[in-house]
């Protein structure tokens, strides 16, 4: 609704570089420095050297939450109400264009007015011009969304092995005919992170000390599971003891931590370890993501000793979070499936054969992929996710995952990190303060010492709706004054204060004190209705506001005959 912009009481003498860095489909718990017993040493000792937020919130879901931090204003005031496909564009609301807006300025566009170098590695999945015609196609690119440079791809998810639309500035390229990069196993996990650090090297090298800013959109760990075999080793037995084993050590950690609270009850468990049929294969699909979330942290690691060797890790501010919640979803978990030894070898694809469909028929050197239960995740011929009871753990302790507007589809870590920005009697502090995506926007505002404008390229800008996180790596007071809100695919929420309105679609609105029941257990909308009806009424307003439609959209015309992305199992 309107932008506020405190005055930060930053340490540094001078402008920071920013650094976000984003990874996907990935839980509350599944960082080390949040409970997990995967290996991220790297995330580990920035939030050492840092804050830890333990409020920070997304949007849900991959697209929107991509909008509301480019743009610092809620999803569909960015154009993208839903997702960048399907029956969003066809509504004619601008809300649902599946196109970032044109009077949503970007964090790129708006760094770039303040003299800042703009960078970008990895996952775009704000346009659906994934396979333009002409250069007018591009016009949502990151290239002409206000990025000095771009290596990652366009579209939301693929292997990880052979990426789809893979994008080098404007041009496709392929990671096998890649002349500016020749690794010895190409792995996208590792590209994303090279590139990054070369970005930082390359702009030391031209610019001297003027600002960057650069933007890090990992996929891991978005289901395909898929790691190099070197870290799936590192796991290999780890959860063989299975969902409530792993889940119990989480809790116990997490509370000597401190980022979870004594006095919150348990969600319920996900699944039961006793009657899974395959144990093997289960405990292999969460093998591989921890192995692809160690995999990122490493290259995380290679990202900050650039920083280090270019004397710029300590005036470069780094946020590292999350874009939803686990992922529930049953990817490549059904019945049927085709062993590599029985499956036919087919013709190899071109090597000009850059975009693939999301799940392509077949890796580059021939092999069908495979699909379902008994085929071990990791390998490039696999397109298997890990299933919604790891999703559960991944999210310990709350309910719900990825789509859905509880706790466990929106929460997720914070860690900011800048050395001459957060006093040394801040580090490794816990912040407490509800924040959200929205709020990054203008702690780039803050920091930058940018002026965001009114108007732009000849467009008129919406105002911001966030705050300045700048004031909390101090420790004082954000300057909110407004409730945080969300929607997607008829999932509602609003946070006022303490109180948090919820509701999973088609249901009614559940009312939670969060400060004691953030896991959301006890249901007091019964207890207080008129509160419900205050705060229903605001979420309302909000809506009409920003163009929120009814779902499902068209009139669920869109849906009809089609399977919907459901999680594998019943709902907790």
């Amino acid at each position: 609704m309107c932008l506020m912009v405190m005055a930060t009481s930053a340490l540094a003498a001078e402008r920071p570089n920013i650094i976000l860095i984003m990874s996907d489909d990935v839980g509350y718990s599944d960082i080390g420095c949040y409970g997990s017993e995967i290996a991220t040493p790297t995330l580990d000792a920035l939030a050492q050297g840092g804050v830890r937020f333990t409020q920070f919130y997304n949007t849900a879901r991959c697209c929107p939450t991509r909008a509301a931090l480019l743009t610092g204003l809620y999803a569909h005031q960015a154009g993208i109400g839903h997702m960048v496909d399907g029956a969003g564009p066809k509504t004619g609301s601008p809300a649902y264009s599946g196109e970032l807006a044109r009077n949503a300025m970007t964090i790129a566009e708006m760094l770039k007015t303040a003299g800042y170098s703009t960078y970008m590695a990895g996952k775009w999945h704000v346009t659906h011009k994934t396979k333009p015609v002409g250069d007018e196609d591009k016009a949502n690119w990151p290239r002409q969304r206000g990025f000095d440079h771009f290596y990652g791809t366009i579209h939301g998810a693929g292997s990880f092995f052979d990426p789809n639309t893979l994008v080098r500035d404007n041009s496709f390229i392929s990671p096998f005919d890649d002349a500016e990069y020749q690794p010895r196993e190409f792995y996208y996990t590792d590209a994303i992170n090279d590139h990054a650090a070369r970005f930082v090297t390359a702009h030391k090298q031209h610019q001297g000390d003027q600002p960057f800013f650069l933007y890090v959109s990992h996929t891991a760990a978005h289901w395909p599971m898929h790691a190099k075999e070197a870290d799936i080793a590192k796991y290999r037995g780890k959860y063989d003891a299975g969902y409530d084993t792993i889940r119990a050590a989480r809790l116990a950690k997490m509370k000597q931590l401190g980022v979870l609270d004594s006095r919150w009850q348990v969600s319920p468990q996900a699944g039961d370890w006793s009657k899974v049929d395959d144990k093997t294969w289960e405990a292999r699909c969460m093998e591989v993501y921890a192995a692809m979330l160690d995999s990122m942290d490493q290259g995380i690691g290679r990202l900050v000793e650039t920083l280090k060797q270019n004397n710029q890790f300590e005036n470069t501010l780094i946020l590292y979070f999350h874009d939803n919640g686990g992922c529930a979803e049953g990817m490549g978990r059904g019945d049927s499936f085709t062993s590599r030894a029985d499956a036919p070898t087919l013709p190899p694809l071109a090597k000009d054969y850059l975009q693939p469909d999301m799940i392509p028929r077949q890796t580059r050197d021939g092999f069908p992929m495979r699909q379902g239960k008994g085929v071990m995740p990791g390998a490039a011929d696999t397109y298997i996710g890990y299933g919604q009871a790891w999703a559960n753990v991944s999210n310990t302790p709350f309910r719900e995952y990825k789509h859905w507007e509880h706790e466990g589809g929106i929460s997720t870590p914070l860690i900011a990190h800048w050395p001459l920005g957060i006093a040394p009697q801040r580090h490794s502090q816990l912040e407490a303060q509800p924040a959200h995506l929205i709020d990054l926007m203008a702690t780039c505002v803050d920091l930058s010492g940018a002026n965001y404008p009114t108007e732009f390229s000849g467009q008129k800008m919406q105002p911001l709706e966030g705050v300045s996180l700048a004031p909390a790596f101090s420790g004082e007071p954000l300057a909110r004054t407004q409730p945080l809100f969300w929607e997607h695919e008829g999932n509602r929420a609003i946070r006022v204060g303490d109180w948090k309105l919820v509701s999973k679609h088609p249901g009614e609105w559940e009312l939670y004190d969060i400060a004691a029941d953030r896991t959301e257990q006890h249901n007091l909308a019964a207890q207080q209705p008129e509160r419900v009806k205050e705060l229903a009424a605001q979420w309302d307003a909000w809506a009409r506001r920003i163009g929120v439609l009814p779902w499902p959209l068209n009139g669920g015309e869109e849906q009809k005959g089609k399977k919907q992305v459901k999680p594998n199992g019943k709902s907790q």
